[in-house]
């Protein structure tokens, strides 16, 4: 599938399952790599934010005072993902709070996620370090927005997918670096990268 959605969320903390719930998704939609639509919303779940919280993201109370409950946009972000593919930086946490929020007005979270930490720590393990912040830089890529806000994070998140399968496609010859051949790169060992990027490549052969 050539479909890919970016998604990234600002939270009131690490963990759903001790009550932290979600105060703003984006959501960056890329069809061939392009990005062909955005969503974008922050969201109101009934819960004070943590001064803490605030400073990281700019995010306070009084925003959340007359935003969409959590409730209507997570129906929403849902709609617009569909089935398609999630792809996240450090998506086991994203992973998480889509599940949760979701579960919370009986909606399926059935999609995959695709990490691009994983990945960037499979491809460039002479990265610095694989925070997202840092591997914009580390590659060039364009800041966009504010950090620590879901769209901007989100965008930055699409333009290192973007970069990845430029880089697979160029440097390791896969032709069509789909969702199923990153979902089992970011599953894999780094010892054995360089052979799943070879069986990739004698398949398309």
């Amino acid at each position: 599938m050539t479909r890919l959605a970016v998604i990234d969320f600002e939270t009131t903390g690490i963990s759903p399952g001790q009550g932290d719930r979600a105060t703003e998704v984006a959501i960056v939609l890329l069809e061939q790599g392009r990005v062909v639509d955005r969503y974008q919303s922050l969201m109101n779940a009934g819960v004070r934010i943590p001064s803490f919280i605030t400073q990281l993201t700019g995010i306070t109370n009084a925003m959340l005072t007359d935003a969409p409950s959590a409730a209507q946009a997570m129906a929403e972000a849902s709609r617009f993902v569909g089935d398609t593919p999630l792809v996240a930086h450090n998506a086991a946490f994203d992973r998480k709070f889509w599940q949760a929020e979701l579960a919370r007005i009986d909606l399926p979270a059935t999609q995959p996620f695709v990490c691009t930490l994983l990945l960037s720590r499979r491809l460039y393990p002479q990265a610095p370090n694989h925070k997202l912040g840092s591997l914009v830089d580390y590659h060039r890529l364009p800041r966009t927005g504010q950090a620590h806000r879901a769209l901007a994070d989100a965008e930055m998140a699409a333009h290192l997918l973007g970069q990845i399968q430029h880089d697979l496609r160029q440097r390791w010859g896969v032709a069509t670096p789909h969702s199923a051949l990153l979902m089992d790169l970011q599953r894999c060992s780094k010892a054995a990268v360089d052979k799943l990027l070879a069986q990739h490549r004698s398949l398309a052969a």
